[in-house]
Formats: C-alpha cells, sequence, structure tokens
C-alpha cells in the first residue's frame, strides 16, 4: 500500500490529480496489454488498474464485455492477469489494483488468490461484487500481506457505508466512487454531482476518492476532478484498443488518450 500511498501524495503535494488507467488484460493478448500499461504510465497514468477477464462482467458496458470475451477466447484470466501484473513490476513500481469479480478468486481459493496478486506486485485488489460485509478470509489475509481492499461506493450507498469504510480505512487504499448507477462506459454520467459527492466522502472516510464510470475526455477529466483525488478511466482506454489496427496504431491511440487526459487533469482546481 505504500506505492498507492505515495502516488496520491505525489499529486496532492504539486496541486494535481491522480490518474487511473484501467486494461481488460488479454486484450488484445497478455504481452501486449503489458506493453500497453506500462505505455500509459509513460504517458502520464499513476494507477494502473488491471481488469481480469470474466465471462458476466454485470458491472461493465459493452466495451469492457467485449475486450474479456475476446481476451477469454485467448485463454484470458486470472492467471493470465497475475503473469502481467508480474510482468509490469518487473518494469515498473507503479502501483497495480486488481481489478474483477469475486467468481474467479474464490474458485483460486481467497488466501490463495491474495496470495498470489502480492508476489505478483499487486498493491490493491478491487473486487466489484464483494460488498465490505464478505469475503473474510480474502481481507484477513490481504491485510497480512499489506494488500489493500479498494471500497466501491455508489449514488444508491447507504450513508453508513462511509463509516464502516472508515473503520477499515488502514486496509482500503482509497475510495472507488461510481459516477452514476448504471455500468461502465455512461456518456452521461453527472461527472460534478459525482465529484463533490466524493469530495464528501473523502471528508467522511479520511481516504483519497477517485471518480470513476463515464470519464472519457479531458474535459470529463477535469470535471470529476474538481473536488475529487484523482479519476478512473477505463471504457475510453478500452474502445482505443478495439479501434486499433497494429500494436503501433493501438499504442498510439492509448498513449495520446492517456496524455489528453493527463493535460484535463493537471487543469483541474
Amino acid at each position: 500500500m505504500k506505492r498507492l500511498a505515495a502516488a496520491f501524495e505525489r499529486r496532492a503535494q504539486a496541486s494535481q490529480k491522480v490518474l487511473v488507467a484501467y486494461l481488460c488484460m488479454g486484450d488484445p493478448s497478455e504481452e501486449e496489454s503489458v506493453a500497453l500499461a506500462l505505455g500509459c504510465v509513460a504517458a502520464g497514468a499513476d494507477i494502473l488498474e488491471l481488469g481480469c477477464p470474466f465471462s458476466d462482467p454485470t458491472a461493465d458496458g459493452p466495451a469492457i464485455a467485449r475486450a474479456s470475451q475476446r481476451s477469454i477466447e485467448k485463454g484470458g484470466g486470472l492467471a493470465s492477469t497475475l503473469r502481467a501484473a508480474r510482468a509490469i513490476r518487473a518494469k515498473t513500481e507503479v502501483p497495480i489494483v486488481l481489478f474483477g469479480y469475486y467468481n474467479p478468486l474464490f474458485v483460486r481459493g481467497e488466501g490463495t488468490a491474495v496470495t498470489d496478486a502480492a508476489a505478483a506486485g499487486v498493491d490493491a485488489i478491487l473486487v466489484v461484487d464483494l460488498p465490505l460485509e464478505e469475503g473474510a478470509a480474502l481481507r484477513a489475509r490481504a491485510g497480512e500481506l499489506g494488500v489493500a481492499v479498494v471500497p466501491l461506493v455508489a449514488p444508491t450507498s447507504a450513508e453508513a457505508r462511509a463509516g464502516q469504510i472508515r473503520a477499515v480505512k488502514d486496509r482500503s487504499g482509497f475510495v472507488y466512487y461510481v459516477s452514476v448507477a448504471g455500468v461502465t462506459g455512461a456518456a452521461a454520467a453527472p461527472l460534478r454531482d459525482a465529484s463533490r459527492q466524493a469530495g464528501l466522502l473523502r471528508a467522511a472516510t479520511g481516504l483519497p476518492v477517485v471518480v470513476g464510470f463515464g470519464v472519457d475526455s479531458p474535459e470529463k477529466a477535469r470535471q470529476a476532478a474538481s473536488e475529487a483525488d484523482g479519476v478512473v478511466v477505463g471504457t475510453a482506454i478500452v474502445r482505443q484498443i478495439e479501434d486499433g489496427t497494429t500494436p503501433t496504431d493501438r499504442m498510439t491511440r492509448v498513449t495520446n488518450l492517456i496524455r489528453s487526459l493527463r493535460s484535463g487533469l493537471d487543469g483541474a482546481s
């Protein structure tokens, strides 16, 4: 978790915002996913979210669902995502968040999955469909290994959730605030309202808060980060990968997007 804390502190000291880049590992291939992740870091991403492809990604919109399916068809899954994490960690000290659904972790065994993630250089785990009240074995093992378990908060979350997060803040790293009650890629997400809620959540929990869902341009990044500590960008990256025709084209598309988002964030107040 030290790498996560350092990433937020570095941007805060510069009066800047954190940029979290999500990639679906294995799309278009495991090797190219690693290269694209490192390209994101070089272009200005502060934290990498490595998406573990899953056959029923209920929180994700069509673009990420298609990416997951493409990855699975080529053998993508938890094992390949962890291999990718290990390859990325060998090249950079950027914080890595393992992002995904509970089923692959359950199948591998909660404790084993977290142990393997820590060995691969993962700093935090974000399990979309695992509420704070569940996953005792996973959370216990993560605590033993110093791996954060990042909580999700949505506009529909009960007010009591902030207090529950505050009680485990030392094991959380940061909070992911979902801008809209829906799936990833929402074009009309209320980002200014989400940023305002993120600021309130930071005050209530004592943790950095990033806003995700619906951030796909410098202007939207600026809106979402105005009162938050940063933003998560996923669908926009996945779409650039999907639309690319060659490895060089995909790298250019993705890194140009990251640079433009970085520019937008650096203009945030």
